[in-house]
């Protein structure tokens, strides 16, 4: 059985592994909150299992700018909001599928939901209140990434 600690390290080694991967950023870990807000873009998927829970993956928009740039190769001027909305999901479905192989425990045997975009903000997410929220601070000075985690 996974603890919630156990569940932040999965996801935000997954996200950092990932984003290092596919952009060559290297992103460590800065804070843990119990609850963060929201930037001007997020990412999201609903993790269905046993245990499921909601990912969240968000960051301001020059942030994934310069990792979509990175990502697919093109200037940051040339960079589309189709870019931009497609790398965020890319990034909420790789962090998702790689948690997904890192989680043994048949509690948490994960069938992935699509991802999706959500902009702005003033976003605000209510839930029971013995739902945990985990919120994870990733960066390297320059590039700012937020993984949050209900479960």
């Amino acid at each position: 059985m996974y603890t919630i600690d156990d569940l932040s390290v999965i996801f935000s080694d997954a996200l950092a592994e990932v984003i290092a991967t596919v952009t060559g950023v290297d992103l460590q870990c800065l804070t843990s909150e119990e609850d963060g807000g929201f930037e001007e873009i997020t990412g999201v998927m609903s993790l269905c299992s046993k245990k499921g829970g909601i990912l969240f993956i968000t960051t301001k928009e020059q942030d994934i700018r310069v990792l979509c740039s990175r990502m697919i190769g093109v200037p940051q001027e040339k960079v589309t909001r189709e870019d931009i909305e497609d790398a965020i999901c890319e990034f909420v479905n790789m962090t998702a599928g790689s948690a997904k192989l890192r989680l043994s425990d048949r509690d948490y045997m994960i069938t992935l939901s699509s991802p999706f975009v959500i902009k702005g903000k003033d976003i605000t997410v209510a839930t029971k209140t013995k739902t945990h929220v985990i919120s994870k601070h990733l960066g390297n000075g320059e590039i700012s990434v937020i993984l949050k985690l209900i479960c």
